[in-house]
């Protein structure tokens, strides 16, 4: 019987506290495996079943001892990046369907922790022993695809690293354990550190009232002049709000009529929003993750108002700030 995972506390410093260890926070799935006498259970952070959307996974499980429990994130590479939007409908694929999108884009699980081995609970061990004892699996049993060993590190310079190249390949930032740790099912016993910047873009339209609104949903200008959906900013504070009412014009002709926007990344909710001329620029921090497109994946977090800004001079869809 597979545990709940252990969670994450969001913090704000990236500086590796003394007594911890950091690892790379990866763009994928989390999900908790098992693997006994032929049989590989794979459960998703909120309890869901992937093993039969991931063929792959189960061949490659052969490689593992019996009675093997890890925990790790199911990523998908693609072009030399972490491709998320790649995972999304694998849950609705089975049989055929699944084993064809294996082929085409196959899943690698990247384990991080080790919480049974060869039938023992290793939960109540510290961090550093599940750590070497995960490291000895992968080189007593020589693992390969899908199988990869997530980096660990005790040395702050090697972080700085990680967070100012891993993160061009799509890995969101990093996870801290304390070296003492035990594994403590649904706590949050971790922290994270996601890497975040700020980019500017143009606001196409709004949600809530005209008066007051809500959220913006937010573009940038292609090289072919036409403006891109980009993502959409997260609630705003109540003064922002009040403020960018006062400078949003409601558009009798927009490049974004007849579109429909989802309440979110997986949602088959759609938006009631009014669109408005594109002429207001902001501010608003992001992070790393986008799908196939370039979309902002996670909604971003107001900044400011950008009003010496010109549209035009917003970057084009697609490009770094």
């Amino acid at each position: 019987m597979l545990p709940d995972p252990i969670l994450a506390a969001p913090v704000t410093d990236p500086a590796l506290p003394e007594g911890w260890a950091a690892e790379l926070k990866w763009d994928g799935w989390r999900a908790l495996l098992s693997w006994d006498t032929g049989r590989l259970a794979l459960r998703s952070r909120r309890g869901a079943d992937l093993a039969p959307s991931f063929p792959e996974l189960h061949s490659g499980a052969a490689q593992l001892p019996d009675a093997t429990a890890l925990d790790g994130e199911v990523v998908v590479w693609a072009s030399d990046r972490l491709a998320f939007e790649r995972l999304q409908g694998r849950l609705q694929r089975r049989g055929a369907g699944a084993a064809r999108l294996a082929e085409q884009s196959p899943a690698h699980y990247v384990a991080f922790d080790v919480l049974g081995l060869e039938g023992t609970d290793t939960t109540t061990w510290p961090y550093g022993r599940r750590r070497g004892a995960l490291e000895n699996l992968f080189a007593e049993h020589q693992l390969t695809a899908p199988w990869a060993l997530c980096p660990s590190t005790t040395d702050p310079a090697t972080v700085r690293e990680w967070l100012t190249s891993w993160t061009a390949v799509g890995v969101e930032g990093v996870v801290y354990k304390r070296l003492t740790g035990v594994y403590e099912p649904a706590s949050r016993g971790w922290r994270k550190y996601k890497t975040r910047h700020t980019e500017d873009a143009i606001v196409g339209a709004f949600t809530g009232s005209p008066a007051a609104p809500r959220t913006l949903l937010l573009g940038r200008y292609d090289t072919d002049g036409r403006l891109r959906y980009v993502g959409r900013s997260t609630t705003l504070p109540q003064a922002a709000s009040r403020t960018v009412a006062g400078l949003l014009t409601p558009a009798a002709d927009h490049p974004w009529t007849g579109w429909t926007f989802s309440a979110g990344w997986s949602s088959r909710e759609s938006l009631h929003v009014t669109l408005v001329v594109p002429e207001l620029v902001v501010e608003v921090g992001v992070d790393v993750a986008r799908d196939r497109a370039g979309r902002w994946r996670h909604a971003a977090r107001w900044h400011r108002i950008r009003a010496e800004m010109h549209p035009m001079q917003v970057p084009k869809f697609g490009e770094p700030d």
